[in-house]
């Protein structure tokens, strides 16, 4: 099969998993509007595209094992809790053409740099696409033009379907009122908090694996 397609398989794969990044995705998309979803989805795709290039020079192997890794884990679940905090507390009212009223409003480079740090800072992101990296670069050995076929197909299918995400919370947005969008940060600030606090587990299990049976 095409390298290109393959990747394009593996991208469609990934955009159906619901991580920290897509719920902050469809609720900034459903608060700021098309635009900024599209910001942050930038902010994701980015932060993909770093850590395939970081997989390739081996930088990831950094944080992948021993003190690093606890450090890293704990680091990325204390910021999922920071902002999962800060959304279930998040108030936002409709103005009478149904659109959010916000005080302020972030800049492009925020929005870009939430969803960059929200995506890297899931530890599951980047040891995905470490494996990948892992077993695209055993499947084509030497070939690298094959192997950025892969990736561009992937990372690319990517952005494009969370566009999609984007859009179609823009449309759900038009149905939703004070109360509903209300309701909806609580349930992504809860899931984002959930996170943050199993991905400090984990990182404390694998350093020390007794630590799940101690509590």
């Amino acid at each position: 099969m095409n390298p290109f397609l393959e990747g394009i398989i593996l991208g469609l794969t990934l955009a159906v998993l619901l991580g920290p990044a897509f719920f902050a995705l469809v609720q900034t998309s459903i608060h700021r509007g098309f635009r900024a979803g599209m910001r942050m989805a930038f902010g994701i795709f980015l932060s993909d595209l770093a850590l395939v290039f970081l997989s390739f020079i081996g930088a990831l192997q950094i944080v992948s094992t021993g003190t690093n890794r606890l450090a890293f884990g704990i680091i990325a679940g204390f910021i999922l809790i920071v902002y999962g905090i800060f959304a279930f507390y998040k108030t936002t009212k409709l103005n009478g053409n149904g659109a959010t009223d916000n005080d302020s409003k972030p800049r492009w480079f925020t929005l870009i740099a939430k969803g960059f740090f929200l995506n890297i800072a899931n530890p599951f992101v980047w040891l995905f696409w470490m494996s990948v990296t892992v077993g695209i670069t055993s499947s084509y050995g030497e070939n690298t033009r094959q192997a950025i076929s892969f990736f561009a197909g992937a990372l690319l299918t990517v952005f494009i379907t969370d566009l999609v995400k984007v859009y179609i919370a823009k449309r759900i947005k038009l149905l939703l009122n004070t109360t509903n969008i209300k309701h909806i940060n609580q349930i992504v600030g809860i899931l984002l908090f959930g996170f943050g606090v199993i991905l400090i587990i984990r990182a404390l299990m694998i350093k020390y694996p007794l630590f799940g049976y101690s509590w």
